[in-house]
């Protein structure tokens, strides 16, 4: 599927930047956009060398009406990355699930007075996920399964900000599919349903502060001490940062994709045991900072990989092993 100029939304972040550099890569113009005009700057001054490749266009929220009108005039493919994650806010409908449905509803209307072709959306595996079901039974998750939370259990007073966030990602996604279903547009839909996004930077980060939510708990195991309790596993569902990009780009490239819903997920299992027993071995500097814990893979909860190995059949994942050396490596100024 050819394109020639791509809209990347939340693109300096975790995700977006490095969907970014693998567009830039290919030789592929991106139009980014972010919040920041600092950010913008900064990512910018760090890839002079696709200067003529790369333009930012700045909003300033993603629920204002018409927010995306200017941005996709002259692009013909979108991957929509932004969606508020923020776990310290007070409103969880105001501040985390409203954002997340007004941001793809407003791209979705944006680009039908365009000539996109296909737009991709990050959803999240939070969009699969039923907190509800027995831990202990044996499910196989897949791309067909939707979690049944309602708005109304999301803004519970009982409700965690998890919750809430499980819920933007949910309804978010719903939305988008129920756009395309009723106004039939000139383009077609993909969405990605990842887990875990684990991995380095694209660019090294200043602070701890700069960290996704994934990356933050691989951190605390490096740095929390021997005492400290390992982060929780409940599922062993995870991506390397760099794979989740290649396969945001295939997404929007490859004409098979078209009206998909996909899960990434690595084949191989984690547990943050696994992530302490790597830094131990990889990092002897970071004894005494690492924490220590016992966990186990739950064998009787598994995903469904034919969807992805059948379409992305290229995709070499990342070992769990080149994941945590890698950020590690990367964050070790800071620990």
């Amino acid at each position: 599927m050819g394109t020639s100029r791509v809209l990347v939304t939340g693109a300096t972040g975790l995700v977006g930047s490095h969907v970014v550099d693998n567009l830039l890569n290919r030789g592929i113009k991106v139009r980014a956009a972010a919040r920041s005009k600092q950010k913008a700057d900064l990512f910018l001054a760090s890839r002079l060398k696709f200067a003529s490749l790369l333009e930012f266009f700045l909003i300033d929220d993603l629920t204002t009406p018409g927010i995306f009108n200017d941005a996709v005039v002259g692009v013909d493919g979108i991957i929509h990355i932004a969606s508020p994650l923020n776990y310290s806010v007070d409103d969880y409908e105001k501040d985390l699930i409203q954002p997340a449905i007004q941001g793809v509803r407003s791209i979705l209307q944006a680009a039908t007075q365009s000539d996109v072709k296909r737009i991709v959306i990050t959803s999240s595996f939070g969009a699969v996920l039923d907190m509800a079901r027995e831990e202990s039974l044996p499910w196989v998750y897949s791309s067909n399964d939707w979690n049944p939370i309602t708005l109304e259990e999301a803004i519970a007073p009982t409700a965690t900000p998890q919750d809430a966030y499980r819920a933007s990602k949910k309804m978010a996604e719903k939305e988008a599919w129920g756009f395309v279903e009723d106004k039939k547009p000139q383009f077609d839909l993909v969405t990605l349903c990842p887990s875990m996004v684990f991995g380095p930077l694209a660019n090294a980060p200043s602070s701890i502060q700069a960290l996704n939510e994934s990356n933050k708990l691989l951190w605390k195991v490096a740095s929390s001490g021997v005492s400290a309790p390992l982060p929780p596993c409940r599922f062993n569902f995870w991506i390397d940062v760099r794979d989740l990009a290649e396969i945001h780009v295939q997404s929007l490239l490859n004409e098979s994709c078209g009206g998909k819903r996909y899960m990434p997920v690595a084949p191989e299992p984690f547990t943050y045991q696994m992530a302490s027993e790597i830094m131990k071995e990889s990092f002897p500097k970071l004894q005494g900072k690492i924490s220590s814990g016992t966990q186990e893979v739950k064998t009787h909860i598994s995903a469904d990989m034919e969807l992805m190995m059948k379409d992305f059949p290229t995709i070499k994942y990342k070992t769990f092993r080149e994941t945590v050396v890698d950020f590690i490596d990367q964050i070790s100024p800071l620990l």
